[in-house]
Protein backbone atom coordinates (compact mmCIF):
# COMPACT_ATOMS: atom_id res chain seq x y z
CA UNK A 1 0.00 0.00 0.00
CA UNK A 2 1.69 3.18 -1.19
CA UNK A 3 1.05 6.66 0.11
CA UNK A 4 0.11 8.98 -2.74
CA UNK A 5 0.64 12.72 -2.40
CA UNK A 6 -2.65 13.59 -4.12
CA UNK A 7 -5.05 12.12 -1.53
CA UNK A 8 -6.75 14.01 1.29
CA UNK A 9 -4.48 14.93 4.24
CA UNK A 10 -6.55 13.01 6.85
CA UNK A 11 -6.51 9.83 4.76
CA UNK A 12 -2.84 10.43 4.08
CA UNK A 13 -2.16 10.53 7.84
CA UNK A 14 -4.31 7.44 8.45
CA UNK A 15 -2.30 5.45 5.91
CA UNK A 16 0.92 6.67 7.48
CA UNK A 17 -0.31 5.65 10.92
CA UNK A 18 -1.04 2.15 9.61
CA UNK A 19 2.50 1.83 8.31
CA UNK A 20 3.97 3.06 11.59
CA UNK A 21 1.76 0.67 13.56
CA UNK A 22 2.98 -2.20 11.38
CA UNK A 23 6.60 -1.27 12.17
CA UNK A 24 5.91 -0.99 15.90
CA UNK A 25 4.06 -4.31 15.98
CA UNK A 26 7.01 -6.07 14.36
CA UNK A 27 9.57 -4.56 16.74
CA UNK A 28 7.31 -5.49 19.66
CA UNK A 29 7.62 -9.15 18.69
CA UNK A 30 11.12 -9.11 20.18
CA UNK A 31 10.88 -6.22 22.65
CA UNK A 32 7.84 -7.56 24.47
CA UNK A 33 5.65 -5.61 26.85
CA UNK A 34 7.34 -2.27 26.10
CA UNK A 35 5.05 -0.44 23.66
CA UNK A 36 6.02 3.03 24.94
CA UNK A 37 9.75 2.39 24.48
CA UNK A 38 9.09 1.12 20.96
CA UNK A 39 6.85 4.10 20.17
CA UNK A 40 9.44 6.60 21.41
CA UNK A 41 12.25 4.97 19.42
CA UNK A 42 10.14 5.03 16.26
CA UNK A 43 9.11 8.65 16.88
CA UNK A 44 12.76 9.58 17.35
CA UNK A 45 13.60 7.91 14.04
CA UNK A 46 10.69 9.59 12.23
CA UNK A 47 11.69 12.99 13.60
CA UNK A 48 15.19 12.61 12.17
CA UNK A 49 16.78 12.48 15.62
CA UNK A 50 18.85 10.02 17.63
CA UNK A 51 18.07 8.20 20.87
CA UNK A 52 19.91 7.47 24.11
CA UNK A 53 18.84 4.49 26.21
CA UNK A 54 20.05 4.53 29.81
CA UNK A 55 19.04 1.32 31.52
CA UNK A 56 20.36 -1.78 33.25
CA UNK A 57 21.98 -4.55 31.16
CA UNK A 58 19.93 -7.26 29.50
CA UNK A 59 16.57 -5.51 29.08
CA UNK A 60 16.62 -5.23 25.29
CA UNK A 61 18.58 -2.11 24.36
CA UNK A 62 20.58 -3.89 21.65
CA UNK A 63 17.51 -5.86 20.57
CA UNK A 64 15.57 -2.65 19.94
CA UNK A 65 18.21 -1.29 17.55
CA UNK A 66 18.56 -4.58 15.67
CA UNK A 67 14.79 -5.03 15.38
CA UNK A 68 14.36 -1.53 13.92
CA UNK A 69 17.08 -2.12 11.34
CA UNK A 70 15.74 -5.53 10.34
CA UNK A 71 12.14 -4.31 10.15
CA UNK A 72 13.17 -1.52 7.78
CA UNK A 73 15.72 -3.47 5.75
CA UNK A 74 18.44 -0.98 6.72
CA UNK A 75 22.18 -1.49 7.12
CA UNK A 76 23.05 -2.03 10.79
CA UNK A 77 26.34 -1.69 12.66
CA UNK A 78 27.08 -2.21 16.34
CA UNK A 79 30.06 -0.40 17.87
CA UNK A 80 31.16 -1.59 21.30
CA UNK A 81 32.54 1.47 23.05
CA UNK A 82 35.49 0.72 25.34
CA UNK A 83 38.18 2.80 27.01
CA UNK A 84 40.72 1.99 24.28
CA UNK A 85 38.40 2.66 21.32
CA UNK A 86 39.85 5.31 19.01
CA UNK A 87 38.00 7.82 16.81
CA UNK A 88 39.38 6.03 13.75
CA UNK A 89 37.71 2.82 14.99
CA UNK A 90 34.39 4.64 14.58
CA UNK A 91 34.94 6.91 11.58
CA UNK A 92 37.45 4.94 9.52
CA UNK A 93 41.04 5.63 8.51
CA UNK A 94 43.16 6.54 5.49
CA UNK A 95 45.54 3.76 4.49
CA UNK A 96 48.46 4.13 2.09
CA UNK A 97 48.11 1.80 -0.89
CA UNK A 98 51.56 0.92 -2.18
CA UNK A 99 50.24 -0.34 -5.53
CA UNK A 100 48.32 2.88 -6.17
CA UNK A 101 50.82 5.15 -4.41
CA UNK A 102 48.12 7.10 -2.67
CA UNK A 103 46.10 7.17 0.53
CA UNK A 104 42.73 5.47 0.35
CA UNK A 105 39.97 6.06 2.86
CA UNK A 106 38.52 2.93 4.45
CA UNK A 107 35.09 3.74 5.97
CA UNK A 108 34.42 2.83 9.60
CA UNK A 109 31.29 1.27 11.10
CA UNK A 110 29.64 4.69 11.36
CA UNK A 111 28.67 4.19 7.70
CA UNK A 112 25.36 2.45 8.28
CA UNK A 113 21.72 3.50 8.49
CA UNK A 114 21.23 2.31 12.06
CA UNK A 115 24.26 2.52 14.36
CA UNK A 116 24.22 1.08 17.86
CA UNK A 117 26.77 2.88 20.06
CA UNK A 118 26.82 0.33 22.86
CA UNK A 119 27.93 1.55 26.31
CA UNK A 120 28.90 4.91 24.83
CA UNK A 121 30.02 6.29 28.21
CA UNK A 122 32.87 3.75 28.41
CA UNK A 123 34.83 5.45 25.62
CA UNK A 124 37.11 8.44 26.11
CA UNK A 125 35.70 11.94 25.49
CA UNK A 126 37.79 12.17 22.29
CA UNK A 127 36.10 9.09 20.86
CA UNK A 128 32.67 10.16 22.09
CA UNK A 129 33.12 13.47 20.26
CA UNK A 130 33.72 11.56 17.02
CA UNK A 131 29.96 11.01 16.98
CA UNK A 132 29.11 14.71 17.25
CA UNK A 133 29.52 15.81 13.63
CA UNK A 134 27.98 12.58 12.38
CA UNK A 135 24.88 13.01 14.54
CA UNK A 136 24.26 16.68 13.83
CA UNK A 137 25.56 17.07 10.27
CA UNK A 138 25.10 13.64 8.69
CA UNK A 139 28.71 13.68 7.61
CA UNK A 140 32.23 13.17 8.95
CA UNK A 141 35.58 14.82 8.26
CA UNK A 142 38.76 12.82 7.71
CA UNK A 143 42.05 14.37 6.62
CA UNK A 144 40.31 17.56 5.59
CA UNK A 145 37.71 15.80 3.43
CA UNK A 146 34.00 15.43 4.12
CA UNK A 147 32.18 12.14 3.63
CA UNK A 148 28.39 12.00 3.61
CA UNK A 149 26.81 9.28 5.72
CA UNK A 150 24.08 7.04 4.29
CA UNK A 151 20.55 8.29 4.78
CA UNK A 152 18.45 7.75 6.76
CA UNK A 153 20.95 7.82 9.61
CA UNK A 154 19.95 6.90 13.16
CA UNK A 155 22.23 6.52 16.19
CA UNK A 156 20.93 4.60 19.17
CA UNK A 157 23.39 4.85 22.07
CA UNK A 158 23.22 2.92 25.33
CA UNK A 159 24.70 3.35 28.74
CA UNK A 160 24.33 1.61 32.09
CA UNK A 161 23.29 4.01 34.89
CA UNK A 162 24.55 1.63 37.59
CA UNK A 163 28.18 1.59 36.47
CA UNK A 164 30.45 4.54 37.18
CA UNK A 165 33.96 3.06 37.51
CA UNK A 166 35.79 3.31 34.21
CA UNK A 167 33.15 5.48 32.57
CA UNK A 168 33.22 8.98 31.09
CA UNK A 169 29.86 10.75 31.51
CA UNK A 170 28.66 12.34 28.29
CA UNK A 171 29.05 16.13 28.33
CA UNK A 172 26.01 18.38 27.91
CA UNK A 173 27.02 19.24 24.32
CA UNK A 174 26.82 15.59 23.32
CA UNK A 175 23.71 14.76 25.31
CA UNK A 176 21.98 17.61 23.49
CA UNK A 177 22.52 15.77 20.18
CA UNK A 178 20.10 13.05 21.25
CA UNK A 179 16.46 13.73 20.44
CA UNK A 180 15.31 11.50 23.30
CA UNK A 181 16.39 9.52 26.32
CA UNK A 182 14.38 6.32 26.59
CA UNK A 183 13.81 3.88 29.44
CA UNK A 184 13.21 0.23 28.58
CA UNK A 185 12.98 -1.52 31.95
CA UNK A 186 12.15 -5.14 32.70
CA UNK A 187 9.30 -6.75 30.76
CA UNK A 188 6.08 -7.80 32.48
CA UNK A 189 6.28 -11.34 33.87
CA UNK A 190 3.75 -12.77 31.39
CA UNK A 191 5.65 -11.32 28.43
CA UNK A 192 8.99 -12.52 29.77
CA UNK A 193 7.57 -16.01 30.28
CA UNK A 194 6.21 -16.09 26.73
CA UNK A 195 9.58 -14.98 25.38
CA UNK A 196 11.36 -17.80 27.22
CA UNK A 197 8.90 -20.43 26.02
CA UNK A 198 9.09 -19.21 22.42
CA UNK A 199 12.84 -19.74 22.15
CA UNK A 200 14.27 -16.41 23.24
CA UNK A 201 15.19 -13.14 21.57
CA UNK A 202 17.73 -14.54 19.08
CA UNK A 203 15.18 -16.75 17.34
CA UNK A 204 12.62 -13.96 17.28
CA UNK A 205 15.17 -11.54 15.78
CA UNK A 206 16.25 -14.03 13.13
CA UNK A 207 12.63 -14.40 12.03
CA UNK A 208 12.11 -10.67 11.41
CA UNK A 209 11.84 -9.43 7.85
CA UNK A 210 11.31 -5.89 6.50
CA UNK A 211 7.78 -4.56 6.83
CA UNK A 212 8.61 -1.11 5.47
CA UNK A 213 11.15 -0.03 2.88
CA UNK A 214 13.76 2.69 3.07
CA UNK A 215 11.58 4.75 0.71
CA UNK A 216 8.60 4.27 3.06
CA UNK A 217 10.64 5.56 6.00
CA UNK A 218 11.89 8.59 4.10
CA UNK A 219 8.33 9.38 2.99
CA UNK A 220 7.09 9.14 6.58
CA UNK A 221 9.88 11.44 7.76
CA UNK A 222 8.86 14.03 5.17
CA UNK A 223 5.20 13.69 6.15
CA UNK A 224 6.04 14.22 9.82
CA UNK A 225 7.55 17.61 9.03
CA UNK A 226 4.26 18.66 7.46
CA UNK A 227 2.18 18.08 10.61
CA UNK A 228 0.62 21.31 11.86
CA UNK A 229 1.78 22.72 15.19
CA UNK A 230 -0.25 25.82 16.03
CA UNK A 231 1.31 29.06 17.22
CA UNK A 232 -0.45 28.63 20.57
CA UNK A 233 1.15 25.22 21.01
CA UNK A 234 4.58 26.58 20.04
CA UNK A 235 4.16 29.33 22.67
CA UNK A 236 3.34 26.62 25.23
CA UNK A 237 6.56 24.77 24.42
CA UNK A 238 8.58 28.00 24.60
CA UNK A 239 7.01 28.90 27.95
CA UNK A 240 8.00 25.50 29.37
CA UNK A 241 11.53 25.82 27.98
CA UNK A 242 11.81 29.41 29.21
CA UNK A 243 10.72 28.40 32.69
CA UNK A 244 13.55 25.85 32.83
CA UNK A 245 16.01 28.66 32.04
CA UNK A 246 14.81 30.94 34.81
CA UNK A 247 16.15 28.90 37.71
CA UNK A 248 14.04 26.87 40.10
CA UNK A 249 15.16 23.25 39.94
CA UNK A 250 17.44 23.94 36.99
CA UNK A 251 21.01 25.19 36.80
CA UNK A 252 21.03 24.69 33.03
CA UNK A 253 17.74 24.84 31.14
CA UNK A 254 16.53 23.46 27.84
CA UNK A 255 18.57 24.56 24.82
CA UNK A 256 17.20 25.92 21.56
CA UNK A 257 18.24 22.65 19.94
CA UNK A 258 16.19 20.88 22.58
CA UNK A 259 13.07 22.88 21.74
CA UNK A 260 13.60 22.14 18.04
CA UNK A 261 13.90 18.41 18.73
CA UNK A 262 10.75 18.63 20.85
CA UNK A 263 8.88 20.32 17.99
CA UNK A 264 9.92 17.70 15.44
CA UNK A 265 9.19 14.81 17.82
CA UNK A 266 5.73 16.28 18.51
CA UNK A 267 5.03 16.29 14.78
CA UNK A 268 6.19 12.67 14.46
CA UNK A 269 4.09 11.52 17.42
CA UNK A 270 0.99 13.19 16.00
CA UNK A 271 1.56 11.44 12.67
CA UNK A 272 1.97 8.09 14.40
CA UNK A 273 -1.45 8.69 15.98
CA UNK A 274 -2.94 9.31 12.53
CA UNK A 275 -3.32 13.08 12.88
CA UNK A 276 -2.25 15.99 10.68
CA UNK A 277 -2.08 18.28 13.71
CA UNK A 278 -0.38 18.18 17.10
CA UNK A 279 -2.10 18.41 20.49
CA UNK A 280 -0.97 19.62 23.93
CA UNK A 281 -1.04 15.96 25.00
CA UNK A 282 1.69 15.23 22.42
CA UNK A 283 3.88 17.98 23.84
CA UNK A 284 3.37 16.78 27.43
CA UNK A 285 3.89 13.11 26.60
CA UNK A 286 7.26 13.90 25.01
CA UNK A 287 8.49 16.43 27.58
CA UNK A 288 10.29 13.90 29.79
CA UNK A 289 12.01 11.81 27.09
CA UNK A 290 13.01 14.87 25.05
CA UNK A 291 14.07 17.27 27.81
CA UNK A 292 15.27 15.32 30.85
CA UNK A 293 18.76 14.50 29.54
CA UNK A 294 19.36 18.11 28.43
CA UNK A 295 18.98 19.87 31.78
CA UNK A 296 21.33 20.22 34.75
CA UNK A 297 19.76 20.39 38.21
CA UNK A 298 20.82 22.74 41.00
CA UNK A 299 20.75 19.84 43.45
CA UNK A 300 23.69 18.19 41.68
CA UNK A 301 23.89 15.13 39.48
CA UNK A 302 21.01 12.93 40.52
CA UNK A 303 20.87 11.07 37.23
CA UNK A 304 18.11 10.89 34.68
CA UNK A 305 15.53 9.69 37.19
CA UNK A 306 15.85 12.92 39.19
CA UNK A 307 15.81 15.03 36.02
CA UNK A 308 12.66 13.29 34.81
CA UNK A 309 10.92 14.12 38.07
CA UNK A 310 11.97 17.78 37.72
CA UNK A 311 10.61 17.95 34.16
CA UNK A 312 7.36 16.40 35.36
CA UNK A 313 7.02 19.15 37.97
CA UNK A 314 7.83 21.77 35.33
CA UNK A 315 5.06 20.54 33.02
CA UNK A 316 2.58 20.49 35.91
CA UNK A 317 3.41 24.12 36.75
CA UNK A 318 2.49 25.63 33.36
CA UNK A 319 -1.20 25.85 32.33
CA UNK A 320 -2.16 24.00 29.15
CA UNK A 321 -3.32 26.33 26.33
CA UNK A 322 -7.01 26.20 25.50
Amino acid sequence: MSISSDIQPDLHAALASEKIARLEAQVSLVLRGKPEAVRLAVVSLLSGGHALIEDVPGVGKTTLAQALARSLGLAFQRIQFTSDLLPSDVLGVSIYRQDKRLFEYVPGPIFANVVLADEVNRASPKTQSALLEAMSEGQISIDGKQYTLPQPFFVLATQNPMEYVGTFPLPESQLDRFAMSIEVGYPPRAEERELLLSGGVDEALAALSPVLSKADLEALQRMARQVTVTAKLVDYMLELAGSSRRGGDFLLGVSTRGVQSWYWATQALALSEGRTYALPDDVQRLAIPVLSHRVVLRSGDGGLATARAAIERLVASIPVPV
